[in-house]
């Protein structure tokens, strides 16, 4: 395992600001950028926090992602919108879409939104918080380059389309449910490598539908489509693995079949004569505007009870605590705050060259 060192949550944040603006993406637009990554970082999932900034480095290098996010709307109702993203900054994207969504959900009760041509945009979970915070409840889905393999077989088909939800509560912290419909992700390979640890066995295989544990490996392999994600459950059916590839098949369809998108092998981000290109992810975003059901005050408290009440079931000898969706992020954000942000040796060496390279000065003390 390699050495760790806690850099401060500003000093991350100002930093991966620094670097997109250094890339070109306007001040406004680099800070939307950054507070989507350090979010990530705050609630504990390193695999999209300072960790992915190289990740977007590169694409940006390669003219994957328009530095300058200029979004044009395709079609438009009083509670709906259609949106072209046009390749530019995902974060951006995604979050002016939210933003949309809740303008039509506060003035209608819902506000939904589509986007094509989307590009990467952090967690998934940031967007329905943003609805959260200003009193709605949020859903946010995304397809993504083919990673997982379907039921039965070992070729990837589909992206780790995550699924968020959130909702507020009358707790310290809203329920905020934000996961991928593969048991791992490829962030997650990407941490375990830089950390110089095995994939568990049963989050992926390779062509012959063999456990494959070595990150490294594995990277290489998804590069040649030689290896796969397992969905949610697994492989085959015995433990209903057919339930995580079929909430994935749910993401592809809402994310590409409303914005008229394309999906699966389209997104692996090159072109018919081979050539890279962008992405072209497809987006789907929902606000629900609770005082147009029930007044809010009432929905936190039924909302609360809900999580309480699965709080205090009875407990599995020797475990002393349940969790709800949202509370290790709440509370990792607290101490994240305090000690700073975790990095490694490997994830320092990566920030050195995006620092060096970009000639951005004053992190010298850090990385």
């Amino acid at each position: 395992m390699t050495e760790i060192t806690h850099i401060p949550i500003d000093t991350i944040a100002n930093f991966m600001k620094d670097t997109f603006q250094a890339l070109g993406v306007p001040e406004d637009e680099a800070a939307i950028c950054a507070d989507v990554l350090i979010m990530a970082d705050l609630r504990g999932i390193e695999s999209h926090g300072v960790g992915r900034l190289k990740y977007y480095y590169d694409r940006i290098k390669r003219g994957q992602h328009r530095t300058t996010t200029e979004i044009k709307i395709i079609k438009e109702t009083e509670t709906t919108a259609l949106l072209d993203g046009q390749h530019g900054m995902g974060h951006v994207i995604a979050y002016r879409a939210m933003h949309m969504a809740m303008d039509k959900a506060q003035q209608y009760g819902l506000g939904a939104v589509a986007v094509r041509n989307g590009t990467h945009f952090g967690i998934a979970g940031y967007y329905p918080l943003m609805a959260a915070r200003a009193g709605m409840m949020g859903l946010t889905v995304t397809n993504a380059r083919p990673a997982i393999a379907p039921t039965f077989s070992t070729e990837p088909m589909l992206g780790t389309n995550p699924i968020a939800f959130a909702a507020p509560s009358d707790g310290p912290h809203p329920f905020c449910f934000d996961g991928a419909t593969s048991i791992i992700q490829r962030g997650k390979v990407e941490v375990l490598s830089r950390a110089e640890k095995p994939i568990p066995a049963g989050c992926v295989i390779d062509a012959e539908g063999e456990p494959l544990t070595d990150p490294d490996q594995a990277l290489e392999d998804f590069g040649k489509a030689t290896a796969a994600l397992l969905p949610l459950g697994g492989a085959g059916e015995e433990l209903a693995g057919y339930k995580g590839y079929d909430l994935a098949t749910m993401v592809e369809i809402l994310s590409a079949s409303l914005c008229a998108g394309v999906f699966m092998k389209d997104l692996l981000g090159f072109a018919p004569d081979g050539s890279q290109r962008p992405y072209m992810l497809g987006h789907f975003f929902l606000a629900i505007d609770i005082e147009h059901f029930i007044p809010l005050a009432v929905s936190r408290f039924i909302t609360g009870q809900i999580m309480r009440a699965l709080q205090e079931a009875r407990k599995a000898p020797g475990e002393e605590r349940i969790y709800v969706a949202g509370e290790k992020e709440y509370e990792n954000e607290q101490r994240i705050r305090k000690q700073g942000v975790p990095v490694n040796a490997n994830l320092r060496q990566e920030l050195q060259t995006v620092r060096d390279e970009l000639n951005i000065p004053g992190y010298q003390d850090y990385f």
